[in-house]
């Protein structure tokens, strides 16, 4: 099994897939479970904490970038060096509440990719398959100190 930190720059405690459970050519899926002492409940919200919507952005976003990561290795690319940077959201729609305790899936797919830009549609469901978010997205992935691309 790959370990998430081969793939990606991400760290505790901004480190939100816990593994891949399958992944091919047009996308992957992994899994995270959102831990009670996770130190953003203390105020989000107190006696009633929830999972900030962003973080789960995040955890979709960080699931794509392991995707492009193995999807370079799969093609025999060196490492990937740089990092994951997003250029567009669109289309965020939250169904469910995501709650200390729960376990998600994170699914994303390749939609397209074209001048360094790979767009993808990426979903979170619950272990229990009730859906929680939807969102379409284009991420670029940037060695540190290279120019934008500007569009």
């Amino acid at each position: 099994m790959i370990s998430v930190t081969e793939l990606i720059p991400h760290r505790p405690p901004f480190l939100f897939v816990d593994e891949i459970i399958r992944h091919d050519v047009e996308g992957l899926v992994a899994r995270r479970t959102w831990r009670a002492d996770e130190d953003f409940y203390r105020g989000h919200y107190p006696g009633a904490p929830i999972t900030p919507g962003v973080l789960l952005c995040e955890a979709v976003f960080q699931a794509a970038a392991c995707y492009m990561a193995l999807k370079a290795r799969a093609a025999g690319a060196a490492p990937v060096e740089g990092v994951p940077l997003i250029a567009k959201i669109s289309d965020v729609r939250f169904r469910s509440p995501v709650f200390p305790g729960d376990t998600i899936l994170l699914e994303v797919k390749q939609r397209d990719a074209m001048g360094g830009f790979t767009m993808l549609a990426g979903s979170v469901k619950k272990a229990d398959g009730t859906r929680v978010m939807n969102l379409d997205f284009s991420v670029a992935w940037k060695r540190p100190g290279q120019e934008p691309t500007k569009q």
